[in-house]
């Protein structure tokens, strides 16, 4: 099944809750993310953690810095990238609904904390999954960039990569089934 999420954690989290209820365990993501380091448009990325600075991922589980994303995810992803030849980078995000919160000082703290990009629903989106034991991982892909702090550029929004981005979902659905 496709689906498409609303933007922002706390609707991707209700979404999310809504399609677990009835019945989906394995779910894999696509989304774009803004680049914080000098990262092409259009690059793959997994995301191994995301920073939690948004709202929803605190009622799903107990307070922390990051959340982990599930290993069994990341795999599913890995393999379904390695079958299309597809390069990618595994990567720390900064989760955040607030795109206002991303100045200066806040974009060059979250790299000194290890994060190369942003992005609004993965710290809640994982929380949910651990929280109702499902498999969830994402896929990203860069569009605008905040690498260079006197010049935000949004690029073209990497609209040549979601279609892709959904058949990389779809096979990594496909792999979880076969581990």
């Amino acid at each position: 099944m496709l689906a498409q999420a609303p933007v922002g954690s706390a609707a991707a989290a209700q979404f999310m809750d809504w399609l677990i209820s009835y019945g989906v365990r394995e779910i894999i993501s696509a989304g774009t993310c803004g680049a914080l380091v000098d990262i092409d448009e259009g690059v793959f990325l997994i995301p191994t953690r995301a920073l939690r600075d948004e709202g929803a991922s605190y009622h799903y589980m107990a307070p922390s810095r990051f959340v982990e994303i599930d290993r069994r995810a990341i795999s599913s992803i890995r393999s379904a990238l390695f079958e299309r030849g597809i390069s990618y980078v595994e990567t720390t995000t900064w989760t955040t609904d607030g795109f206002y919160r991303e100045t200066k000082d806040f974009v060059k703290y979250r790299i000194e904390e290890g994060c190369q990009v942003v992005e609004m629903e993965c710290a809640s989106l994982a929380a949910v999954a651990s929280f109702r034991d499902v498999i969830w991982g994402e896929i990203l892909f860069t569009a605008d960039t905040l690498s260079d702090p006197h010049n935000y550029d949004q690029r073209n929004w990497a609209e040549d990569s979601f279609a892709f981005a959904l058949e990389l979902c779809l096979d990594s659905v496909i792999n979880i089934g076969k581990k």
